[in-house]
């Protein structure tokens, strides 16, 4: 009956609860800290997840069966089952689950934690469209966190989102979306608590935190998929706590290599332009003679071109006459090489007919290449979830690049941009509308790059791997970045609430190309301000594509260079904190970079300071024209001293410190730290 679904109990053990009506099962299962809820519908299989993996190295290539409990941390509520109703207790939060439409309630001594919304919640016979739906309660001046790489301000209520992953080159930070992370995973504060929400699901979507009103019931916020079943978890504990769970949950932080954090080049200009072997080796040599340090640099496509054509595993030896001499020239000067790879295929590539021959390539019901435009062409993408592809794959990283020197992928691109309902992915014998998995694609290419580096060096290599597009649990297998962000002083702090958005959702190791990938040249202090930001964050890399202007490289202005050296100094001094406090954050489930208020709860959750580990708070200039730092100093720590020097400054006062674009950036220790 269509509004009134009567929910009866149809299994149970002492760590979960499964209930039926009409074609549809509700499941919980108890765990520390959370509660998953499964709805399923008869006839219609759950899709694998590769996100959730509470265990150590990574899940199995087919992914992992939505429902299982391997990992997770059960216990055994007591339950008091009603007609009605089911009560029970977690981690000090009573529930209570209606067993009419199955809305499900979370009370504190508090009051009302989190609920369902009343009347229907769920979509469970077609009553709220196409698709999954789940409409919960939303507070009066709850504040919500996450989300992925989504812009504008850190707090995202009032506003709705797009869930799904596409190139956006050139996007504005503060309004552009989608962009180019898909995880829907956010946390939500109320007057009464903190608690998070994670949906187990690839599937395209879309958000909403209050934007979205209706006559006929309270305030809500909600989410909807194309996909038909859900799964999600709903996290307790304060934001931290829950910030930590769902990082445990997704199966941690991968490692990264000591000279990743060093500045890294990249730039279109040398490898579109046709001396790129000379453009490249000049960059190793002008960085010397600047006295900058550099770890490495980012390869962009122009190595793969034929004709204006990117052929991703094709070296134009016009180019770069001996890929492994110019591997091997780096690296006798101490930097390594990411070569940047693309997931499709262009129709005019060398290998494109075999690949189409052996059935490896997204396709239709007939067998034939799906094939969508891409970097002035028509292109197939290659499917991930057919193990001959993957093996296929491994097997052109490992020859065509590892073996040439390149033991760094760079992965682009790998957003998917698949609509169309009729094209099909393999889904590892289980064949899936390509559309229904789109961003899952980029994580299965990030794993296969770094399982091609470490077949072919060994397990004692640790490789530097970059994925543009990602899901929750990309981070086992990549870093990221933000991606081809735009030249603009409003962009610069609105792309550092995006990358605290990015922490609140758990990426660790991530930067912006600083100086902005597109539009107009920065001008000198919008450069300065933007190098002052990047010291402190993982990625330190300046990247652009300016046409027609030259490329946003730390010499760009010549005589600004003493105090570009200032900074590049400073990276090198905060090195060793940078890693340490990392890999602290990888053992502890926290990331690097972390809001105040993840630390000082009652701080401005959209403050222009930030923590960079424990005990670094960076304090950046965001507005043109300014000369001067004012920052109120969190509660946090007694005392704190500027540059980890001078005067110690009481916490919780407020400090004005001037700093013009060519001055040391503002930072403050806490007083008597020997760790910076």
């Amino acid at each position: 009956m269509k509004f009134d679904h009567r929910f009866r109990l149809a299994e149970s053990t002492d760590t979960m609860r499964r209930y039926v009506a009409d074609g549809i099962s509700m499941r919980l299962d108890f765990c520390e800290n959370l509660l998953r809820v499964a709805l399923t519908r008869e006839g219609t299989p759950l899709v694998p997840t590769w996100s959730v993996w509470p265990l150590e190295d990574d899940c199995p290539l087919e992914g992992r069966d939505k429902l299982s409990v391997e990992g997770l941390k059960l216990v055994s509520p007591a339950l008091r089952e009603e007609e009605d109703a089911l009560f029970f207790s977690l981690s000090g939060v009573d529930f209570t689950v209606e067993k009419k439409n199955f809305r499900i309630q979370a009370r504190t001594e508090n009051g009302l934690l989190y609920a369902d919304r009343s009347g229907l919640a769920y979509n469970f016979a077609g009553e709220l469209g196409e698709g999954s739906a789940h409409y919960t309660c939303r507070h009066e001046g709850e504040r919500i966190f996450g989300l992925g790489d989504k812009g504008g301000s850190v707090n995202k209520t009032g506003r709705s989102f797009t869930l799904e992953a596409v190139d956006s080159m050139g996007f504005h930070a503060e309004s552009s979306d989608p962009l180019y992370k898909q995880i829907p995973f956010y946390i939500c504060e109320n007057k009464v608590g903190s608690y998070g929400l994670f949906y187990d699901s690839y599937s395209n979507g879309r958000v909403n935190f209050g934007q979205e009103h209706d006559n006929y019931f309270e305030p809500f916020n909600s989410i909807r998929f194309e996909e038909e079943n859900l799964v999600f978890y709903l996290f307790l504990g304060s934001t931290k706590e829950i910030l930590r769970s769902f990082i445990a949950l997704c199966g941690g932080v991968g490692r990264v290599p000591g000279w990743a954090f060093h500045y890294c080049g990249s730039t279109m200009e040398y490898t579109d332009a046709p001396d790129s072997d000379k453009r490249l080796r000049g960059f190793v040599e002008k960085c010397e003679s600047e006295q900058l340090k550099a770890g490495g640099f980012y390869l962009s496509s122009g190595y793969t071109q034929i004709v204006e054509r990117r052929c991703v595993f094709h070296w134009n030896r016009d180019k770069i006459p001996s890929p492994e001499a110019l591997a091997e020239h780096f690296r006798a000067h101490g930097l390594e090489i990411m070569p940047n790879v693309k997931p499709a295929f262009l129709t005019e590539h060398p290998l494109y007919r075999q690949i189409a021959e052996k059935g490896w390539f997204l396709h239709y019901a007939d067998g034939s290449p799906a094939c969508f435009p891409f970097w002035g062409g028509m292109a197939s993408y290659l499917d991930f979830t057919n193990s001959g592809a993957y093996a296929f794959w491994k097997d052109c990283v490992r020859r065509h690049l590892v073996e040439k020197g390149y033991r760094n992928i760079w992965n682009d691109n790998n957003e998917y941009d698949v609509l169309d309902k009729e094209v099909l992915a393999c889904g590892f014998g289980r064949e899936i509308p390509a559309k229904r998995i789109r961003p899952l694609f980029s994580y299965l290419m990030a794993r296969a790059s770094r399982e091609a580096c470490v077949e072919t060096l060994g397990e004692d290599f640790l490789p530097f791997n970059i994925s543009r597009c990602g899901i929750a649990g990309t981070q086992r297998v990549a870093t990221t970045w933000t991606g081809d962000n735009l030249t603009d002083f409003r962009d610069l702090r609105y792309n550092h609430y995006q990358a605290m958005t990015m922490a609140l959702t758990g990426i660790s190791f991530f930067g912006p190309d600083i100086g902005g990938f597109s539009g107009p040249k920065p001008t000198e202090e919008l450069f300065l301000r933007w190098l002052q930001y990047g010291v402190f964050l993982p990625r330190f890399v300046l990247h652009s594509w300016k046409p027609g202007e030259e490329s946003t490289m730390p010499w760009l202005y010549p005589e600004k260079m003493d105090a570009v050296r200032r900074i590049f100094y400073l990276r090198e001094r905060l090195l060793p904190y940078l890693q340490r406090e990392y890999e602290k954050g990888r053992r502890e489930n926290l990331p690097l970079l972390r809001p105040v208020f993840l630390m000082d709860p009652d701080y401005d959750c959209e403050s222009d300071c930030f923590f960079c580990g424990d005990e670094l708070l960076a304090c950046p200039v965001f507005d043109e024209g300014s000369d001067a730092v004012t920052v109120l100093l969190p509660k946090s720590r007694g005392f704190w001293q500027l540059r980890g020097e001078g005067e110690r400054i009481p916490a919780g006062t407020t400090a004005t410190v001037p700093c013009s674009p060519e001055d040391d950036p503002v930072w403050f220790c806490p007083a008597n730290t020997r760790s910076i």
